[in-house]
């Protein structure tokens, strides 16, 4: 039986905003988020069962199985079923049993801890698990078609508030990947894996290289992913089991909640591949997990330190970074120095600004660099808005086809109005500022509508209230 899948999605999203305890985007997706997680789950151990000659044994209780107490649709609903999902699941599975070691225990747990049931009518949440019930998560090609319909639901974070921080552009996460190739037998990490693009691009990435059973096992285990943020882990965990990963090898952590020094060999990493958090400020005093000289309060540039300790010798990264991580003195300007002294940071592809719109309007970086050498020269690429477009947006992002011509590039690199390099003599001149504008490209007189004039003005004050808050903070 073929299944609508855009049409069943439609509806659940119709029912959801029927319900008063849904508040917009990001809630309605945190809301599906662990649904489908506990679906695809039990799918799976369905499956396990069947493969194991019944010698699998789930760590999810029987009565939180999904057959048990969603899969029947003339079972629970209204306000015993809220009871239920309320008082007994959430908080039971917020304290299942891990002390076994059991990776799916784990998951299931971190999943549960920090996300809400937020659907106030037992009858909308029956009528939602009802259409999901259409769904068999253990057919191949019902799973892979679902999977590019997550995807999608992923791709509205991008414009539901703060939550547009955990998701990167596919097209941006697809070259990144494709340029930096990660093979099977690597160590891979994202140590800021949002909702688990860059996971997710890796894993059909390496697909194509897999010839033996084997090398699926060492797939699994060697592509890692950690998040702090209840949401985003939920959807990164659900996303790679879409993505055929039964036991995603996913840590519910701060990547800069452990001192820099613990990080010994065994935990160094062959390629990492991600978009650290930009623009926040580093909370509970992780900066003092760091050395003295390169203590700060801003994320991107603790997480560049943490990548060079983390990447192995002939280690490479493709990283997204904004211009902001680019310049700058003191501890900003020493952790550039270290970065380029300890890494060939070879080539900068320079976006527009309206790439990562409309969650935020900054200049941002694709950063490709390989540890265990200095850096000599650095090759930059703009990147520009295709012809007669102002700017992406939601209706008109960014595509991967766009980055053809920097593919056709890379191999054979000359200068052009687009490219140009800088040797590590005058970046050294500079005070390490690596901020280095395309020196072909005449600037444009840049003409602001009220509105956009208003939207700096607002990012403006808020970064300066936000040094305020932590000045003061610091003083008392």
């Amino acid at each position: 039986m073929s299944i609508n899948l855009s049409g069943m999605m439609k509806t659940i999203r119709n029912i959801m905003r029927e319900d008063t305890g849904l508040n917009g985007d990001a809630q309605r997706i945190e809301q599906l988020g662990w649904m489908i997680f506990l679906k695809v789950l039990s799918d799976k151990e369905k499956e396990l069962e069947l493969l194991e000659d019944n010698n699998y044994v789930s760590p999810l209780p029987k009565a939180y199985h999904w057959d048990q107490w969603a899969g029947d649709d003339e079972g629970m609903t209204g306000d015993e079923l809220l009871a239920f999902v309320d008082q007994k699941l959430f908080p039971d599975l917020k304290n299942l049993d891990v002390s076994t070691g059991n990776r799916r225990a784990l998951i299931i747990r971190d999943v549960f801890e920090g996300n809400h049931n937020y659907m106030k009518s037992g009858i909308n949440l029956r009528r939602v698990l009802n259409k999901l019930n259409e769904l068999d998560f253990n057919v191949a090609e019902e799973r892979h078609l679902f999977g590019d319909i997550y995807e999608g639901i992923l791709k509205e974070l991008q414009s539901a508030g703060k939550s547009g921080e955990f998701y990167t552009p596919r097209a941006v996460t697809q070259f990144l990947t494709d340029m930096i190739n990660p093979q099977v037998n690597e160590k891979i990490l994202d140590p800021a894996c949002g909702t688990g693009g860059f996971l997710t691009c890796t894993i059909e990435h390496l697909k194509k290289q897999i010839t033996r059973a084997g090398q699926r096992k060492k797939l699994r285990e060697n592509l890692c992913g950690w998040e702090y943020k209840p949401l985003p882990f939920l959807l990164a965990t659900t996303n790679l089991i879409l993505h055929d990963i039964e036991i995603p090898n996913l840590s519910f952590d701060d990547s800069l909640s452990r001192p820099l020094n613990e990080y010994k060999q065994k935990d160094r990493v062959n390629v990492i591949l991600t978009n650290p958090p930009f623009g926040g400020v580093v909370a509970s005093g992780y900066e003092k997990n760091f050395p003295q000289n390169f203590r700060t309060k801003e994320s991107a540039d603790l997480f560049l330190i943490l990548m060079i300790r983390l990447l192995k010798d002939g280690g490479r990264a493709g990283i997204v970074l904004p211009d902001g991580s680019l310049t700058g003195e003191g501890v900003k300007q020493r952790i550039r120095e270290k970065w380029l002294n300890s890494c060939n940071l070879h080539t900068i592809i320079r976006l527009p600004n309206s790439v990562f719109s409309p969650y935020a309007t900054v200049a941002t970086n694709l950063l490709f660099f390989e540890k265990g050498s200095p850096t000599k020269e650095i090759w930059y690429y703009e990147h520009r808005l295709p012809e007669n477009q102002k700017s992406y947006s939601k209706t008109k992002p960014i595509r991967v086809e766009e980055f053809d011509p920097i593919k056709n590039w890379w191999d054979n690199r000359k200068e052009s109005e687009l490219a140009w390099k800088i040797s590590i003599d005058k970046i050294k001149k500079r005070g390490w500022d690596i901020d280095i504008k395309n020196p072909h490209k005449k600037e444009d007189e840049i003409i602001h509508t009220t509105s956009e004039l208003l939207e700096l003005l607002h990012e403006s004050f808020k970064k300066s209230d936000e040094l305020l808050e932590q000045l003061s903070k610091e003083l008392s």
